[in-house]
């Protein structure tokens, strides 16, 4: 029997469902922890990503625009990722017989009439944005530029436009498929348009281990994520029921598709795909002047 660690480490992840997927085996002591002990510490993502910036957390999810400001503390996990592909956070407005936008159900990337005409529709709005340091908000950037905006945690931004605090909401997570039957129209898919733009998958979340701890660790500790999102994969029915709880206004069939859209062959590993999208990513936005030095990603070997 292996000796068990003394040490705790803490273990920072979303209450998402597709957060709850990837750690289902860790959780649950299904795989084989190599005597390292975990303490899950379940935050919504802006906190996540400010406790990043203290360094914290030993191991945490962020946000990739988060990643900008915490390179110095923390080196990139190459499991777990978060990644629209052709797919990602959407802008929104409240549903009106006579919407100026309609959600284009077409296949395929947007045109760039299409972009003008969001763009347009955009200007001198108020947007409920889920936090200034989430990849959904530098990717809204990225599209829109200088915007005004009001930071309301991500699960009230739908209440946030129905009481007039705001024209529009930036929606993450289980809203990217709720939001019609909550009342709203799609305005713009950011990560649809990304990918018309780039070809690439939008690089919205990640997982990150702190550098002060030992390489040989911080590697067992990507071997163990990996193989905790390999199991929730190849248990898949046990891991989706697992992650109900956190499937707020989603049924099984609901969460099931939304866990399948961000826990896909980019989760397991970035691969260069992966990894080239948030090198572009991030190096928009430096160019651009949204992010204050150009980023050299660590990634843990």
């Amino acid at each position: 029997m292996k000796k068990e660690k003394t040490e705790i480490f803490t273990l920072g992840h979303s209450p998402d469902p597709d957060d709850a997927f990837m750690f289902y085996a860790m959780a649950q002591n299904k795989i084989d922890l190599r005597g390292y002990r975990f303490e899950h510490r379940l935050e919504d993502i802006q906190t996540l990503n400010e406790r990043a910036v203290r360094g914290e957390l030993h191991i945490s999810a962020i946000s990739i625009h988060a990643y900008a400001y915490v390179a110095h503390k923390y080196a990139l996990l190459p499991c777990g990722a978060s990644m629209g592909d052709g797919y990602g956070p959407i802008i929104v407005k409240r549903s009106t017989p006579n919407s100026q936008l309609r959600k284009d159900s077409r296949a395929g990337g947007t045109t760039s009439n299409e972009d003008a005409a969001a763009r347009e529709f955009l200007i001198g709005k108020k947007i409920a944005v889920p936090g200034k340091m989430t990849s959904a908000f530098l990717a809204l950037q990225l599209f829109l530029g200088e915007f005004d905006y009001l930071v309301v945690p991500f699960d009230q931004i739908f209440d946030a436009l129905r009481n007039g605090q705001a024209d529009l909401g930036l929606i993450i997570h289980e809203g990217q498929l709720t939001y019609a039957k909550s009342g709203f129209d799609k305005i713009v898919d950011l990560g649809k348009w990304w990918k018309a733009q780039t070809g690439l998958p939008l690089p919205l979340g990640g997982n990150v281990v702190r550098k002060d701890i030992p390489k040989p660790v911080r590697h067992e500790f990507s071997e163990i994520i990996r193989e905790s999102i390999d199991y929730g994969l190849a248990h898949r029915d046990e891991a989706v029921r697992h992650s109900l709880p956190y499937a707020r206004d989603m049924d099984t069939e609901l969460a099931g598709k939304f866990i399948g859209m961000y826990v896909n062959e980019f989760t397991r590993d970035y691969g260069e795909v992966g990894r080239c999208a948030i090198r572009r990513f991030l190096s928009e936005a430096h160019n651009k002047g949204y992010t204050d030095a150009p980023i050299e990603m660590e990634f843990v070997e």
